[in-house]
């Protein structure tokens, strides 16, 4: 069974949408959303520096797009004939896209705001993320609320994110949880999936509020709790309480196994995933989709193991 994944914020790098948007119609669809948003996807994707791709308000409609179009660049979802499909936090309403419960225009509308408000709410206190090398979860959990942070992402394979204050961060630095080999800052410009987002969560659910989701047409897995969920209308609503609660991608990888997955596609800009993968997931074949040269390897891949 084949799981399609899509990459959350930290993901992207400078330039890395350029060769994606050399293949047929990919740069007319790429200035349509970009149009429809606001925001020259093109030129985020391919000219702007690190710092200027870090801004949340640009880096997550970035991702949804890059996700979408590497994603149809293998052909539509029912030739894909994915058994699951996942996106780690932004990643999610990518996941949407992939299982038809927003379309292409939708899911870019959503992302933009979410992108927004999610800013907004990062500028009100200074915040950040890091992750954890190594370690005991257990031990790292608990050694985290100590400092008064918020384990936001346990992503398995040994990795838990903290997020929290840029003080909370630094004292992190040098009072690392027993057994972690290294504390790693995140390009991210904000303490996602915590308490620091509250703000957000309103807002969002005044976006979602104009959206008519349908029911998914493939398997989907929440990062609430890794259950899959079968209503558009509850798939919405976890996106929009998700900006405000961790990652649980620890439990999706889970499900996955659960399910049978044998084989794991991360879109673009895959590699994140597909590394935890390795890890939780011994046997289970992977593929980063990082440019379009390794589409055809892909398609091996779907051949072998799609439904």
């Amino acid at each position: 069974m084949l799981v399609l994944v899509a990459p959350g914020q930290g993901a992207q790098t400078p330039g890395f949408l350029t060769p994606w948007l050399e293949l047929p119609g990919a740069a007319d669809r790429v200035a349509t959303w970009s149009d429809a948003i606001g925001l020259d996807l093109a030129h985020y994707g391919t000219q702007a520096d690190a710092d200027a791709i870090r801004d949340t308000s640009v880096a997550q409609p970035l991702l949804v797009a890059a996700g979408i179009l590497s994603a149809s660049a293998l052909g539509d979802m029912a030739a894909i004939a994915p058994g699951a499909v996942a996106g780690h936090s932004v990643g999610e309403i990518t996941a949407a896209a992939f299982a038809g419960v927003l379309d292409d225009s939708a899911a870019l509308t959503l992302v933009r705001k979410r992108g927004l408000a999610m800013a907004d709410a990062a500028a009100i206190t200074e915040t950040g993320m890091s992750a954890l090398l190594g370690g005991d979860p257990e031990i790292s959990v608990a050694h985290l609320e100590k400092l008064g942070l918020t384990p936001a992402n346990v992503n398995g394979a040994g990795q838990i994110v903290a997020a929290g204050t840029l003080e909370q961060l630094a004292v992190l630095n040098e009072d690392k949880p027993e057994g972690v080999r290294k504390v790693v800052p995140l390009k991210v410009a904000g303490a996602f999936h915590t308490h620091h987002m509250a703000p957000a969560v309103d807002a969002l659910a005044k976006a979602a509020a104009d959206l008519t989701p349908a029911d998914p047409t493939l398997t989907y897995v929440s990062n609430k709790d890794g259950r899959t969920v079968a209503t558009g209308a509850e798939v919405l609503e976890r996106l929009v309480g998700q900006v405000a609660n961790p990652v649980r991608w620890d439990r999706c990888m889970e499900t996955f196994k659960e399910l049978g997955a044998t084989a794991f596609i991360e879109v673009s800009p895959g590699g994140t995933l597909v590394g935890l993968a390795k890890r939780a997931l011994p046997g289970v074949k992977t593929l980063a989709l990082k440019t379009p040269d390794d589409l055809d390897a892909a398609r091996e891949l779907i051949a072998e193991h799609s439904a």
